[in-house]
């Protein structure tokens, strides 16, 4: 069976972790809220690091993000703050404790507006990568090419998360919302 080069160019330490996001996460779309916010934290949070660090710290970033819910993460406050920064299972970086905040009220007032972050992210759906890197850097912060990139890729929105003779491919296709066939 043909997997995508990532998948079989995965070394022994790497490869249950990443093989099973592969199969089972990476390119299928995503209809919560709060797991959208998770892969936004997750992937701003890789930046620098390897994914699949972010992988093994994924159940303490659940833990320590209040599961990633949205309105619990927009209200932290410094104590917060402190308590992620000193947190040694999850990735301390100031700039990306702050991001996740900041951006967990952005998301915020998208649901306002939208009704959720998923139909923002639908109704700017398709657009060009850079049209997208754009409209991210003017709604959060710590989002450049590559986190946009990732985070688009690895929810559905862009595609060539999966080679075409990837089985995975077939199945990502097959889940995708029939407004995403059609446009």
């Amino acid at each position: 069976m043909s997997y995508c080069d990532y998948v079989n160019n995965l070394t022994a330490d790497q490869d249950e972790l990443n093989k099973r996001y592969h199969d089972h996460h990476y390119g299928y779309p995503i209809i919560d809220d709060n797991e959208l916010f998770e892969r936004l934290v997750l992937e701003i949070n890789q930046a620098g690091l390897s994914w699949t660090l972010m992988l093994k710290k994924q159940q303490n970033f659940r833990q320590a993000y209040n599961q990633f819910n949205i309105a619990t993460v927009a209200a932290y406050g410094e104590s917060d703050k402190v308590r992620l920064l000193n947190d040694a299972g999850i990735v301390r970086n100031k700039l990306k404790v702050n991001a996740a905040i900041y951006n967990a009220n952005q998301i915020l007032q998208l649901q306002q507006q939208y009704g959720s972050f998923k139909n923002w992210l639908d109704h700017h759906h398709p657009r060009a990568l850079a049209d997208w890197v754009k409209l991210f850097k003017k709604q959060f912060k710590f989002v450049g090419g590559e986190i946009v990139n990732e985070f688009l890729m690895s929810t559905g929105y862009l595609s060539g998360a999966h080679q075409p003779d990837c089985p995975i491919y077939a199945k990502v296709l097959a889940s995708e919302p029939a407004w995403a066939k059609s446009k």
